[in-house]
């Protein structure tokens, strides 16, 4: 190895291994692409075409379908073996928490990966840019090389996905935060005579201002209703979106209520005052870590100027006076 590398900075200079390694990686990129982009055809439909060529084109059809339907004009069909989860548990996954980020399209989890594989490979670049002007301008040591072509690449890799995670905390807080006064609009409407299917479609309506997310969920809720579907699966499919535990426990109650035929009004209003009083109990928890939290900033921006002002003269005095005594 000692004699390879010493032959490689010969030929190619400092960054000569560098030059290998990328070399070697790039090679084994395009070996490994066409398998991983080809789609294997299943036994059983090569056996059927043969058997009924008149269904030959339909069975080739359902051969080339992946976890989800491939149809459409997407530009990244040809890549959804290599951008997708492979199984059904991974796809459901990814797709939820593309959903609790409000990217709800068909194609989110495709085109997520395809932003991310795009992003890590760019920054990879960029790394490695940056490594090749660095050497020319002055010697740049293995380690330091290593740093500045892999660093940028994960970076780049991970930034989504970051990305992702920050949504889904800030629609989850803000669905947190506009839920109570959902309820109590809610509870309202129904008090005033509306059925709980209008009342979630005029509290989607008031709270768009607000709390958009919120509105988005109870909206898809009022559509998924209209369209005939089963208010107990709505409602679960709203909990299992939102995320949030809040939401979680108000649809219990829901199915509760309307399984054993008791007032959803009452329900309503038990609820929404619970709802109340945990949020008070929040913002009253928030409230009591504020001053642990500005204890370190207090220590670092207050007391050192308090200190140079107090303490300051008596040491200029004290640096006069044994000057003076010196002389």
């Amino acid at each position: 190895m000692t004699a390879l590398n010493d032959m490689l900075i010969a030929r190619l200079g400092p960054l000569g291994p560098l030059f290998a390694i990328g070399f070697l990686g790039l090679i084994l990129i395009i070996s490994v692409l066409p398998v991983m982009l080809r789609k294997r055809v299943d036994p059983l439909t090569k056996f059927r075409e043969s058997m009924r060529p008149q269904q030959a084109a339909t069975a080739r059809a359902n051969a080339k379908q992946t976890l989800r339907s491939s149809k459409g004009s997407d530009k990244l069909d040809k890549f959804a073996t290599f951008l997708e989860p492979k199984t059904v548990e991974e796809m459901t996954t990814a797709r939820l928490r593309m959903t609790r980020a409000g990217y709800r399209g068909k194609n989110a989890v495709r085109t997520f990966h395809a932003i991310q594989f795009a992003l890590g490979l760019f920054f990879l670049i960029v790394g490695v840019i940056y490594a090749i002007v660095a050497s020319s301008t002055g010697e740049i040591s293995t380690t330091k090389l290593i740093l500045v072509v892999l660093v940028p690449g994960a970076l780049g890799y991970y930034l989504p996905k970051y990305w992702v995670e920050r949504r889904v905390q800030s629609r989850q807080g803000e669905i947190q935060d506009g839920f109570p006064d959902a309820l109590d609009l809610l509870l309202v409407c129904v008090e005033a005579g509306q059925s709980l299917d209008q009342g979630i479609i005029r509290v989607s309506k008031e709270l768009g201002t607000g709390f958009p997310a919120l509105a988005e969920e109870l909206e898809i809720v009022s559509q998924e209703v209209k369209a005939g579907k089963d208010k107990t699966s709505v409602l679960r499919g709203f909990a299992e979106r939102a995320g949030v535990p809040d939401v979680a426990s108000f649809v219990t109650v829901m199915i509760q209520s309307q399984t054993f035929g008791t007032s959803i009004a009452e329900a309503l209003r038990v609820y929404a005052s619970e709802m109340r009083d945990k949020r008070v109990m929040r913002a009253e928890e928030a409230a009591n870590k504020l001053p642990t939290k500005i204890t370190l900033g207090t220590m670092m921006f207050t007391v050192p100027p308090l200190l140079i002002i107090l303490v300051g003269p008596s040491v200029y005095d004290m640096m006069q006076l044994f000057a003076n005594f010196a002389f």
